[in-house]
C-alpha cells in the first residue's frame, strides 16, 4: 500500500469513529433533554401546588389570642 492510500484509510477510520461518537452524544443529549422536560413539568406542577396551598393559607382565619387571656 502506498503512503497516500494508508493516509486515506486512516482518515476514513477517524471520520467513522467521530461519526459514531457524534451519534452517541446526540442520543445522550436526546435522553438528557427528556429528563429536563420531565423535571420542568414536575417543577411547574409543584409551583402550582405551592401557590394553591399558599392561597388557601391566606384564606385561613387569623390566629388570635384564646378567650382566657
Amino acid at each position: 500500500m502506498s503512503d497516500e492510500t494508508s493516509r486515506v484509510i486512516k482518515l476514513e477510520e477517524i471520520v467513522a469513529h467521530q461519526a459514531k461518537t457524534i451519534e452517541e452524544l446526540s442520543d445522550q443529549l436526546t435522553e438528557q433533554w427528556k429528563v429536563v422536560e420531565q423535571t420542568r413539568a414536575k417543577l411547574d406542577r409543584l409551583t402550582e401546588r405551592f401557590l394553591s396551598l399558599e392561597e388557601q393559607s391566606l384564606d385561613a382565619p387569623a390566629i388570635t389570642r384564646p378567650p382566657h387571656y
